[in-house]
């Protein structure tokens, strides 16, 4: 089975987990997989993930992070930039998630970063999706 979009696989694959109050996930691995899974525990979305070697691609394991009442941090992640449409916005124009309650991940030309890194760094790029 080929998968067309993988940050889609990735990004349901957690909402669905998160739903069920799974405490784990499973996701194959890429680069920009890894990158977005490195902003969500940087800004405190998911407790932790790590990387498992299999003969193919790899896989990313996220442990998923909940409240003392036991409700996902994560309320909702939503994919913003699709590959037949691509989303690409300069730092002036990036969105602030809930007036900055939530996030927007950025894929940039210095790796994938939060919304509030990419106005520190002064760079844009493609808004790969929101989470709040």
């Amino acid at each position: 089975m080929s998968l067309s979009d993988p940050i889609a696989d990735m990004l349901t694959r957690i909402r669905n987990a998160a739903r069920v109050s799974k405490n784990e996930v499973q996701i194959k691995a890429s680069k920009i997989c890894v990158g977005i899974a490195d902003v969500l525990k940087k800004e405190g979305y998911i407790e932790d993930y790590d990387r498992i070697e299999d003969s193919r691609q790899g896989i990313i394991r996220i442990k998923l992070k909940y409240n003392q009442d036991g409700r996902s941090i994560i309320n909702e992640i939503k994919r913003s930039s699709k590959p037949g449409c691509r989303t690409y916005l300069s730092v002036d124009k990036l969105p602030r998630v809930m007036a900055g309650m939530g996030i927007a991940i950025v894929s940039t030309s210095k790796g994938v970063m939060s919304d509030r890194s990419c106005r520190e760094a002064n760079v844009g790029g493609e808004i790969i999706c929101t989470v709040n």
